[in-house]
């Protein structure tokens, strides 16, 4: 329940509590001020974004966070990511819109968006490229890429086993590029829909970027 709804059935216990004229003038302006209060949006959910256990035992780490959306696969799709630095604080949050997309699309995006603006940020704040920074993501699809199957992709010409090109081949040379330039780089499943915060408000931001293009789920 938000806290302009609570404010209003505790104004209306009050009010069947004070009987004088004085009493119930004093609530009837009040209540006139709580109903003007602006009403929680989706986007103002507050999220405890405590930092996840890797990243308290290594406070000069980095931690990335990244989601995909779709509604309809392929169909329009978003992707939603958001950095923080090893002492909590958020460094960056964004989110993107394809119009037609696939959730395996999103999910690659989210992850290379968030690499992109983590090294955007190094290079204002001149950190070093070597500090540790930890990827999450509920995607196997992108970990297990980035941290097995691109190796052998490219030393195939990026060709899989069977000689085709990979699914997505455009994104996941992009992964690629943008991840060679941390070279401390460590990746992490998280189950997705679970509860995790970040992973939460990622997903979050990315369906609010739908439903603000006007695509709402059904």
């Amino acid at each position: 329940m938000s806290d302009k709804k609570q404010l209003l059935r505790n104004l209306a216990s009050l009010k069947k509590a004070l009987t004088s004229a004085r009493a119930q003038e004093m609530l009837i302006e009040l209540k006139k001020e709580i109903e003007a209060l602006p009403t929680e949006t989706k986007s103002q959910k507050s999220f405890d974004l405590a930092l996840p256990e890797e990243i308290q035992k290594n406070p000069s780490a980095f931690a990335l966070f990244s989601d995909g959306a779709c509604r309809g696969n392929p169909g329009p799709g978003a992707w939603g990511m958001l950095g923080q630095d090893g002492q909590g604080v958020v460094l960056f949050e964004a989110s993107g819109v394809d119009l037609v997309t696939t959730n395996n699309r999103m999910e690659l995006m989210g992850a290379i968006e968030s690499l992109r603006a983590l090294e955007q940020y190094m290079r204002a704040e001149k950190k070093s490229f070597s500090s540790v920074v930890f990827l999450y993501s509920d995607s196997r699809y992108v970990l297990d890429g980035l941290s097995t199957w691109i190796a052998g992709w490219k030393a195939r010409g990026w060709k899989k086993a069977d000689k085709k090109a990979p699914e997505n081949l455009d994104l996941w040379m992009e992964l690629d590029e943008v991840s060679a330039q941390f070279t401390a780089l460590k990746t992490i499943w998280v189950k997705g829909h679970s509860g995790h915060p970040q992973n939460e408000r990622c997903d979050l931001i990315a369906n609010l970027a739908l439903d603000e293009a006007g695509y709402f789920s059904k």
